[in-house]
Parts: C-alpha cells; structure tokens; sequence
C-alpha cells in the first residue's frame, strides 16, 4: 500500500511513501489523493489525509504544507495553527510527522544517526538548483556525516526531460553537475537523485539511500504532473515516536 524506506533509521524514526493505492479520490485523482491544491474535491482530500492518519495510527496529523518551489523548510516544536508556505520541515518533537507531496518532485527525508531529528523536504529542480536541501541540513544540530538521507518516488532519469538553462544552472554551483544530464535531441535528462546525491555530499550526508523510482513510468503506483497534467499527489512523511 506504500513504501517503507529500507534504510539503517534508528528504530524509533518512522517514515513512509504513499502510492496510489487506497483511498477515495476518483477520476485523474484515482486513489490516494493527498494534495488538496489540485482540482480534487476538498472533502475527498480530507477524508483521503484522515484515512492515512489513521492507517498509520498517528496521534497527530501530518503537518501539511503549502509548496511554492521555495526554499523555505520551517522548524516545528507543535503542530501550527494555520498552514505553512514551506517546502521542508524539520522538527526533534515526538509524534509531530513532517510530509511532503510530490507528483514528479523529488522527496527527501533525512534523520540524525541518534534518532532525536527528522527533516522532510520537496525537491523539485528549483529547489535543489537554489539549496532547499543545504537549508535542511542546517536546522540539524549535528554535522552533516551524522545525517542519512533517503530519497523517494520521482521521476526518473530517462523521463525527465529540461532545457539547456536548466543544466547551466547546475553546472554554475558545481562543474560535476554536468555528469547527471544526457543529451536528448535539443534538450536534456536530468537525473534529480543524482543531482541530490552530490548536493548532499556537499554537506558531508554521504549515507544515502533509494532513489530507485520512476513516478512518469509507473502509472499503476504514482501520480505524475509530467505525464498527466491534471493529477493528484502522493506524499512522504517521517516522524518519531
């Protein structure tokens, strides 16, 4: 029904990745909808959230965010009043689950050797391009070689086609960015796990696991933005216990 992450977490960090399956959402929403921001109807998507909170019997909602492409990862001791413009969360609370949607995106989770620290992020190129996973990995309070990373459903290397400016920008914080794009006619295939891969590196996260999804290809599992337009959106959490 979703994906658990098969990486050395202590065993006290809790994380997980939605798929399609379950839920109510009908139409180009099939499935488990949890983005509420995408043509769906409101109550679908709250019964859809409320579904997964309570398969995952989580005393506390997910604290959902409103994405904007930003670099903005917010830091949580309690669940917010009012919804975030974030596209990270970081938190060290107990039973306070930080999530992130995607439909293509990348998501990264991260969690401290000790168990005491989780961060969630959305990482679409803009964010990585800008740092949105160097901001996460700052709200740790240790370093960067204390942190493992896993990486969740995007779309994959051979589906994800941009343009050259897209490439540049890359290659402008970092010459090897080069090595994760491959020509396709007039344009490229960006490898988005391996451009996270060194962006992590950077910051000493060399533990880094997954990264062997496709949302484009597999239609049965993921939603995809590149591939459908109008769709819905599966998500990532992590949380202690």
């Amino acid at each position: 029904m979703w994906i658990v992450p098969d990486w050395p977490a202590p065993a006290n960090v809790k994380a997980i990745a939605t798929t399609r399956e379950g839920g109510n959402s009908i139409g180009p929403y099939q499935g488990l909808n949890l983005g509420n921001h995408v043509g769906d109807e409101p109550e679908v998507v709250l019964q859809n959230r409320q579904w997964l909170q309570d398969q995952l019997g989580l005393a506390t909602a997910p604290v959902w965010l409103n994405q904007t492409h930003s670099i903005d990862v917010v830091g949580l001791e309690q669940a917010p009043s009012s919804v975030i413009d974030a596209d990270g969360s970081y938190t060290a609370t107990p039973q306070l689950p930080c999530v992130v949607m995607t439909a293509d995106c990348l998501p990264v989770i991260l969690c401290d050797r000790q168990g005491t620290q989780v961060a969630a992020v959305h990482a679409g190129w803009r964010g990585l391009v800008d740092g949105i996973i160097e901001q996460a990995v700052a709200k740790f309070s240790v370093p960067g070689s204390e942190i493992i990373a896993w990486l969740g459903p995007a779309i994959g290397p051979q589906a994800f086609e941009v343009g050259g400016e897209v490439r540049e920008l890359f290659i402008a914080h970092d010459p090897a960015a080069a090595q994760a794009f491959q020509p396709h006619g007039e344009k490229w295939l960006a490898d988005l796990y391996q451009l996270a891969r060194q962006r992590l590196a950077e910051v000493s996260v060399d533990d880094v696991f997954g990264g062997d999804c496709c949302t484009y290809s597999d239609t049965e599992r993921f939603y995809s933005y590149r591939r459908d337009g109008v769709t819905g959106r599966q998500a990532t959490l992590i949380w202690l216990e």
